[in-house]
């Protein structure tokens, strides 16, 4: 993990068809393949897909998609952000994973998390009573499998295992393995005992309110003697031409993702001056190129992380506004960012 990384990130969101309506899910999710062939095309270290269960969002299994990329491209790492553990079966996950991993030579890696959202559960049989317990064995298991050796293993989540062996195997015997955290210090406690690199979900506010927790992850891995590898941090945004021109296009459909989510955890409707402030000040990376970049080049010196993915569609943004995201992220965006980092002058 030498380096600044610059990824992009998506849920798969289901884009406006130009008549008024949206294309199918199919459609979406060749989309997004073509999407990620053009940012390995373009240079971009990474794109990860997240998993969903909803009608805005068309991918729920991440590493088909990713197995698809794979195929079509030669260097860019496919990772899912994230794949939810909690409602799925370890010993399968690895297995996916190792699949796509052998698909692109290497290239693969997972983030590991509960989700943001919680249809998952009932749509797998399992009881969000068991939240905690879920994620907590299934990632002990999980972990335990990365060594791809015999596994013996027992909890209450699933049935046990005595000396398991689990294929295909990694070449590399090691499959990159991270933990997608959104605020919970006990969840950065969890992923150092573990080992694991941290990727954090800043999806509001100042990104300066998560240096406890960079800090944490670090303290931790002193005590306990754990790997501290570089930290990795995911926000949405989007590029276009002009400043003007991402606010334009990105508000009226990130709006009706942020109502809908703020529906079920009882926010009030996000109003236009609250998406500017969030864009001027918050986590939030929206405009033209130079405008992105600055930002991002700011955050990650100021937090010292390792690792920025975009969130490039937040919201039913058209397929030709995407593909342009996509190219300013990898032309302007991302060269621009490693310049003003490398110069010092970010902070």
């Amino acid at each position: 993990m030498g380096g600044l990384v610059l990824g992009l990130d998506t849920f798969g969101d289901v884009p406006e068809d130009g008549s008024g309506g949206f294309v199918s899910q199919a459609e979406a999710i060749r989309q997004v393949v073509e999407e990620g062939v053009l940012a390995d095309e373009l240079g971009v270290d990474a794109i990860t897909l997240g998993e969903h269960h909803r009608s805005e969002f068309a991918i729920s299994t991440p590493e088909t998609v990713l197995a698809a990329i794979a195929a079509r491209t030669s260097r860019i790492t496919l990772g899912s952000g994230v794949t939810v553990l909690s409602s799925d079966d370890p010993v399968r996950v690895f297995q996916r994973f190792a699949t796509v991993d052998a698909i692109s030579r290497g290239r693969a890696e997972v983030i590991l998390g509960r989700g943001s959202f919680t249809e998952s559960f009932p749509l797998f049989g399992y009881d969000l009573a068991d939240y905690e317990v879920l994620f907590e064995e299934k990632l002990d298991l999980f972990v335990r499998l990365l060594d791809e050796k015999p596994v013996t293993w027992s909890g209450t989540t699933r049935a046990a295992l005595d000396a398991a062996e689990v294929y295909p195997r990694t070449e590399s015997g090691r499959l990159t393995t991270w933990v997608g955290v959104g605020g919970s210090p006990q969840s950065v406690v969890r992923t150092v005992r573990h080992g694991l690199p941290l990727m954090l979900a800043i999806i509001g506010g100042p990104p300066e309110r998560f240096l406890p927790y960079i800090d944490l992850y670090r303290r931790a891995t002193e005590q306990l003697g754990t790997p501290a590898w570089p930290v990795g941090m995911h926000s949405p945004g989007f590029v276009a031409d002009s400043d003007e021109e991402a606010k334009e296009l990105l508000y009226p459909r990130y709006k009706v993702i942020r109502d809908r989510i703020g529906a079920l955890r009882g926010w009030p409707a996000l109003r236009r001056e609250e998406f500017d402030a969030e864009v001027e000040h918050g986590s939030m990376y929206v405009g033209a190129p130079e405008t992105v970049a600055r930002k991002i080049a700011r955050t990650v010196t100021k937090l010292g992380v390792g690792r920025f993915d975009l969130l490039y569609t937040a919201g039913s943004l058209p397929a030709p506004a995407r593909l342009r995201a996509v190219e300013l992220y990898g032309t302007q965006v991302a060269p621009m960012v490693r310049e003003l980092v490398a110069a010092g002058v970010a902070a």
